[in-house]
């Protein structure tokens, strides 16, 4: 726990999600578990921000094929026991009886007695499946100063977006209020101060030790409960009028940008995956990971520098406006536009191009991948197109989105 306005504070981080419309990346691994930009998983984003905000001691609540998360966590998230640190991924343990997590609600109901050993002032409850920067410090700062049971992160998003998030609506006298909460409205109004945006939920709450606790409590006797944080237990606190906003435009991270400073994406679904991943390849991209003073923290691996090889009579290795993680080997090939995870070998004469690779791939000679997810050690085989025609790529029982994203599943091997 961190002290924060002389307040000891405990981070609980929700990383049960099984992430179906993320299928088939988490068929065999947990949502926040899955790779993203090269180096890191989706949960390091979450666990980065809460570490740098100086919160040290972090639960992590497991439940859905989580092996490679809690090992991800165990190996990487090693902080010093010295001022008695940790990130500890905790499994589901059917404390309460016998059934795993009902929802998000019921997994911390189910934990509290990592509450009640640590007795912080205040608790920050996070999602592991969003990618932004976020000094939550800051917020829990905001939560004590209104002296609200709880507090809820929002960011503005579009209008003609509403029906897509949790939607907060508030009034002009009291702005750090919330008036009224709304899932998926059709009909939401603007905000006082931009009539063209609405503040939407970003799954990420501060609550005092004891409204939370009596909240979570009573939400387990509530007969229809879903048992979720956003679908009952913030409604709660609104029709208590004991739920504070906190705007994560106000969010000052140090080393932000005016262009990432507010950036927030949700990537709960495969183009939103694809889409945040082009976020990170312009030249000043929408989401920077070369910010220093707010580092995203993964495990540090051992492969070598990556290396580009080949340049002559036409068969030279480069990649333009791309990440190419350590490890990969560009041999002869040509990679524009794409993310390249550790250990990728693109040989001679294919073309990686609007894609992302993960870890271990090989895409061989005059191989052609476009618009594509490649998962964990896939190979494509020489010749193999993937990408330029989705009806072929339907027809080998691959994915592809209605917008004609191809994903390839773990381990899939094609030849021509």
């Amino acid at each position: 726990m961190a002290r924060r306005s002389g307040s000891k504070v405990l981070a609980i981080v929700l990383a049960g999600g099984e992430g179906k419309r993320l299928m088939p990346l988490t068929a065999d691994r947990a949502k926040p578990a899955v790779p993203f930009a090269g180096n890191y998983r989706l949960i390091d984003f979450a666990l980065s921000n809460v570490v740098n905000s100086g919160y040290r001691k972090v639960v992590v609540l497991t439940q859905y094929k989580s092996h490679s998360l809690d090992r991800h966590i165990s190996q990487t998230w090693r902080l010093t026991t010295l001022f008695g640190n940790y990130v500890a991924p905790v499994p589901a343990q059917q404390r309460l009886g016998k059934h795993w997590y009902l929802g998000s609600a019921d997994a911390i109901l189910q934990s509290l007695n990592l509450v009640n050993d640590e007795r912080p002032d205040y608790v920050v409850v996070v999602g592991a499946d969003h990618v932004y920067r976020m000094d939550f410090s800051q917020m829990v700062d905001a939560h004590i100063e209104t002296g609200v049971g709880c507090t809820v992160a929002a960011i503005r998003q579009p209008l003609s977006l509403a029906d897509q998030f949790g939607v907060i609506e508030i009034n002009a006298e009291r702005p750090d209020r919330i008036a009224r909460w709304r899932e998926k409205p059709t009909d939401a109004q603007g905000l006082p101060d931009s009539p063209d945006e609405v503040l939407a939920s970003m799954g990420n709450y501060v609550f005092t030790t004891e409204a939370l606790v009596e909240a979570v409590t009573a939400d387990a006797e509530t007969e229809g409960s879903k048992h979720d944080m956003g679908g009952d237990i913030v409604p709660r606190f609104v029709d208590a009028d004991d739920c504070g906003v906190y705007d994560f435009i106000r969010n000052d991270v140090p080393g932000s940008t005016d262009r990432d400073r507010d950036y927030w994406r949700d990537v709960g679904s495969i183009d939103a995956f694809y889409e945040a991943h082009m976020d990170l390849i312009s030249v000043y991209p929408v989401f920077n990971l070369y910010n220093y003073d707010w580092p995203i923290i993964t495990a540090q691996t051992y492969y070598p520098p990556a290396k580009f090889v080949h340049g002559w009579q036409g068969r030279i290795g480069h990649a333009v406006n791309s990440i190419v993680s350590p490890g990969s080997v560009v041999s002869g090939a040509f990679v524009e536009n794409s993310v390249l995870s550790p250990n990728v070998y693109v040989h001679s004469w294919a073309t990686v191009s609007d894609s992302v690779v993960m870890d271990s791939v090989q895409v061989h000679r005059h191989a052609v991948v476009r618009r594509a997810i490649i998962d964990k050690n896939c190979v494509i085989g020489e010749g193999v197109r993937i990408g330029i025609e989705p009806d072929e790529d339907r027809a080998r029982g691959l994915v592809v989105t209605d917008s004609g994203i191809t994903v390839l599943p773990k381990g899939t091997v094609l030849d021509r």
